[in-house]
Formats: structure tokens, sequence, C-alpha cells
């Protein structure tokens, strides 16, 4: 079976878990073809994500000219080629992206379709049911293959009528939620009849992680933040925690591993806060240094206003490191306070201190005992190998839908 994937930017420094979904999916005997709208080549810093770029073909690479050609090569075909126009008019004039916005991606809809077909590609999934699915939808409402996405949350949820999510699912041929809480969110956006179109498949880590020896807790108090540094993942609360305790006398650090928007804000916080002998920005890291960073820590802290369901507290458990995060999507099926970490309010510094005073004076044991009880959880839920034969066997039911499609539309012989 040959299957294509699109992402609007990949290979990408926060999207490893795409990669190792990828892997798994090739493991399990499927032929993928990668493909993306953008490219993020120069924020690249893991060796993997690198070597996945070069297999990677990037659809605004073909320059303004290169679309403008798509779309002339396109109209050659008048029918389908209006049917995409009609519905990037629809959509495009409901978005805050605009009319022209979407045209731009009626043309990327055209050269994706050149390709797939070039590849011989008989489905198409997509990450995030932003832009990248609005180039699916497209490319299959003028002729190409059948599409789903993977849904995941935030700002799917946040801008649902913007992003015309609803439109989407009801031309998908099946949609995937990561979590529960992102379930629920999409029932919300379609009606009850395409329900059952809608299936949980989980982000997962990979044996890299359950495979590593065990590395106990230090007798430190190392704490770290793996993320974007951006408003939704609340790392600003973080640093009022941090300051408020070591006003309290507490001496802890706080490594902070990412980089994004507002890295120069945090810097002058971090400053004003005199925060700069226990607080380090690291920008982005390797995978391998995300996993130092994190058994380095007693725990990882991620107090996120917004999420879907974040792959670094899937990671920080696998490692046998407890976490604390908020009550925000769908971490509270992935968290337990007092089993393998701590869920506090979002927006609560108050609460974030008195979680992160619990780590400070639990005995490493302790820690590592909630550790162990996360491995348990994250193998259960999250290991990748278990959720991509899951999203194989979507795949070749597909795939079999399609060849009996075929088989009835050839001519009866005698």
């Amino acid at each position: 079976m040959k299957i294509a994937y699109l992402v609007n930017q990949y290979p990408k420094v926060s999207h490893s878990f795409i990669r190792r979904e990828i892997s798994a999916l090739e493991a399990a005997g499927l032929s993928v073809t990668r493909f993306s709208i953008r490219s993020s080549f120069s924020e690249l810093v893991d060796p993997e994500d690198k070597l996945e770029y070069k297999k990677t073909r990037v659809i605004l690479d073909v320059g303004v000219w290169g679309l403008l050609l798509s779309l002339v090569s396109a109209i050659v075909k008048p029918v389908s080629f209006l049917s995409g126009l009609y519905v990037a008019l629809k959509v495009g004039i409901k978005s805050d992206a605009g009319l022209l916005r979407h045209i731009i991606y009626l043309a990327e809809a055209c050269t994706l379709k050149r390709w797939l077909y070039s590849c011989e590609a008989t489905h198409l999934h997509v990450h995030f049911g932003t832009n990248s699915t609005t180039v699916a939808m497209l490319c299959h409402v003028m002729g190409g293959p059948e599409y789903s996405f993977t849904v995941h949350g935030p700002e799917e949820f946040d801008r649902a009528s913007n992003i015309a999510l609803t439109e989407k699912i009801n031309r998908a041929k099946f949609v995937i939620a990561i979590c529960s809480f992102g379930l629920s969110q999409l029932y919300r956006w379609c009606d009850y009849e395409q329900w059952q179109k809608i299936h949980i498949i989980r982000c997962g880590v990979d044996d890299d992680y359950f495979d590593q020896p065990q590395t106990n807790i230090r007798n430190v108090n190392n704490l770290v933040c793996v993320g974007r540094l951006c408003e939704q993942k609340g790392q600003i609360l973080l640093l009022e925690a941090i300051k408020q305790l070591r006003d309290e006398g507490w001496d802890l650090q706080l490594t902070l591993v990412g980089d994004g928007e507002m890295r120069s804000q945090l810097e002058t916080i971090i400053q004003d806060y005199g925060l700069h002998n226990c607080v380090k920005i690291t920008g982005w890291a390797t995978g391998t240094e995300v996993q130092h960073y994190i058994e380095d820590a007693r725990a990882l802290i991620l107090p996120s206003f917004a999420e879907g369901l974040p792959v670094v507290l899937m990671e920080a458990l696998a490692l046998r490191r407890p976490v604390i995060s908020t009550y925000v999507a769908g971490i509270p099926e992935l968290v337990q306070s007092d089993v393998n970490g701590w869920l506090v309010p979002a927006g609560s510094v108050e609460a974030l201190v008195a979680a992160i005073k619990k780590v400070l004076v639990l005995p490493a044991e302790t820690l590592m005992q909630m550790g162990v009880q996360g491995v348990v959880t994250v193998r259960k839920q999250h290991n990748v190998t278990t959720e991509a034969y899951k999203l194989a066997a979507l795949l070749a039911d597909n795939q079999n839908n399609i060849e009996i499609q075929q088989q009835q539309l050839q001519p009866v012989t005698h």
C-alpha cells in the first residue's frame, strides 16, 4: 500500500512524534511518501530530523512560478478545477486567512495532486487540521486521492469555524483524535452521522525511550520544562513560581528546553526577577539532549494554558520522571495526581508552587516509583507501534474500499 503524509512543516523540531509514526507504519509494511508545505530546515538540530528532511518534498520550494504553472495545468480539466475553486472560495470567504490565501492553497493543492499521481499514492494522511488539511481537501475535490487527518488541538478547536473544520470532517475518509478530549471536540463540530468516521489514535513514544537504562534521580533540585517558548505553554507563570520559591529560600535550578517567539521576553523576566543564576534557556535541542535534560531533573513541568496532549509528558514518564502539568484538554487522561505526577489548575501560581515543593521534598525513591507508574501508563496508552498498527488498519480498510470500488467500475466481459 502506498500512502502519503502531508504536514505544514515537516520535519520540525517539535514534531518528532510524526517521524516516529511514519517509521512505525513503514515497519508495518506500508510505503510512505513525505510532503511538507513549507520548510523548517533552518531550525533542525536533530540528525534524525535532518535525515528525514532529505526524504521530504516541499511544495513551496517550487516557487511562485511553479505554483502558477500548477494552476494553469489544472485548468485543462475545467470541471475538477472549478470544483476545487468553488470549495476554496466557499471556505476562504469565511476564513480569517482570506480569499487570496485560499487561492494559494488551491495552487499548492494542484502541485500536490501532480506529485501524488507521480508517486502513485492511494491515500493522503495529514497532521493538524489547519492549512495542510485545507490543501489536502482541495486536492481531493479536484480528483486527488481520499484523505484523512489527525487533529491535535488547541488551534483547530479554537478556530474551528475559521479553518472550516466541519467541511474537512465531512469530506474526509476518516479523522483521528489524539485523546478522548479531542474526540469530544470533534463531535462538537460535525453531525452525529459523521461520528463513526472519528477514531482515537494516540501519539506515542518508541522503544528508544522504553529501553533506556534506568537513571536514578540525583539528590539535586533540578527541574526541566520542554516546549516551544510561547504564551500557551505557561512559562511566564513558571518563572513567577520559581521566583517565589527562591524568595522563600529554596535552592533549585530550572532548565527551559526550547525556543520560540517569547524567548526574548522570558530572558528579560529572568533578568528582572534575578533568576539568571538558577534558570537557563537552552534553545532547540536534539532528541538525545532532551532525554538527558529530563533524566537530569527530579520532574518535568509543563504549566500549559491550552494543549492537545503534549508528547513530552509521555517522554518524561517513559524515562521514569514524574511530571507537573495542568487540568487542560487531554492531559488528565495521562497524568494522575500523586500517582505519576501532579495536576494543578491552569494559571494558578500558588498551586504550581505547592506542587514544585512536593517534588523538592519527596525522597528520590518516591519520585522514581511515580516515574515507574508513568512507564506503565505510557506503555499501555502511548506505544507508537501499537498506535501505528491501529492507523495502518484504518488505512488498509480504506485501500480495500478503493479496490472494491475500482472492481465495480470495471466493465463486465463475456
